[in-house]
């Protein structure tokens, strides 16, 4: 029993330590946003260019409207076709707008439609999903609204994420003290507070966003939640870090069988003999 636990656990561990690894290299993220405050609602698509005989588009996002943003898709390493059609139109009506997009394998990509209606664009971010030291945060803020030509947007206590942003543009990543705090944003006015929760370890994107009302709100977008673990969708204001936890994936169930049919085996092998003690 003790030597056929040890190879299964032995196998267990090889497999363990080298799938991931392996599959977070054949393989990138991308994921779209809508960021244009006039423009409405949008249906998006994502077709391979890569891989022409692909068919079908690889993703399609209807109804997308302002401030949304998309999961990360894993998607093979290549070239897309990302195209913007008004919400209902027909799949094979020409785009409102389109561009391509470059994925390699490890690396993340973000797509955004950005700027007023009458001059609407397709930017290419590059997301940089590296873990932060510990104690810290990663924060890239994105300029998306219009009431704020140019943007500042502080940490209280200090230090400076954006300075000068213009709208439609992206800032860079910074490192922050991670834990509950506040973001001042200044347009030109009175500075806007806005409180957020940073989790240590995690990495964001913080949407700058007009508000219907009136004035600016942010939306923090859990980029990363650590160095295994790439969370989906956006955290609303003040509820940053709090993606669920991921689902057991197929190495993990797979090694909990190996060695659920280990102690199987000892358990059978034990039982065949009962005389003896």
């Amino acid at each position: 029993m003790a030597r056929a636990l040890g190879v299964v656990l032995l196998g267990a561990g090889l497999l363990l330590a080298g799938m991931p690894t392996a599959a977070a290299a054949e393989s990138g993220l991308l994921r779209l946003v809508h960021l244009s405050p006039d423009t409405p609602a949008v249906d998006v698509y994502v077709d391979s260019v890569s891989d022409p005989t692909a068919g079908a588009a690889l993703l399609t996002l209807p109804g997308v409207g302002y401030g949304t943003i998309s999961d990360y898709q894993d998607v093979p390493p290549g070239v897309y076709a990302v195209s913007m059609r008004t919400a209902g139109a027909e799949p094979t009506s020409p785009p409102v707008l389109s561009t391509t997009v470059e994925v390699a394998a490890g690396t993340a990509r973000t797509v955004a439609g950005v700027g007023r209606m009458a001059d609407l664009g397709l930017a290419v971010l590059d997301d940089d999903l590296t873990p932060p030291p510990t104690g810290s945060a990663r924060v890239r803020v994105v300029a998306a609204a219009a009431g704020a030509p140019t943007l500042d947007v502080s940490v209280a206590g200090g230090g400076q994420l954006a300075e000068g942003l213009q709208f439609a543009a992206a800032g860079e990543y910074v490192t922050v003290p991670a834990g509950s705090t506040t973001l001042q944003l200044t347009a030109g006015s009175a500075p806007t507070e806005v409180p957020v929760d940073l989790r240590a370890g995690a990495v964001y994107t913080v949407l700058v966003l007009d508000r219907p009302e009136g004035g600016l709100t942010v939306r923090p977008v859990l980029d990363a939640a650590g160095a295994a673990i790439v969370p989906s969708g956006g955290v609303d204001a003040g509820g940053g870090g709090t993606a669920g936890r991921p689902a057991a994936g197929p190495v993990a169930v797979g090694a909990t069988l190996l060695v659920g049919a280990a102690l199987g085996l000892g358990v059978g092998r034990h039982r065949s003999r009962p005389g003896r003690r």
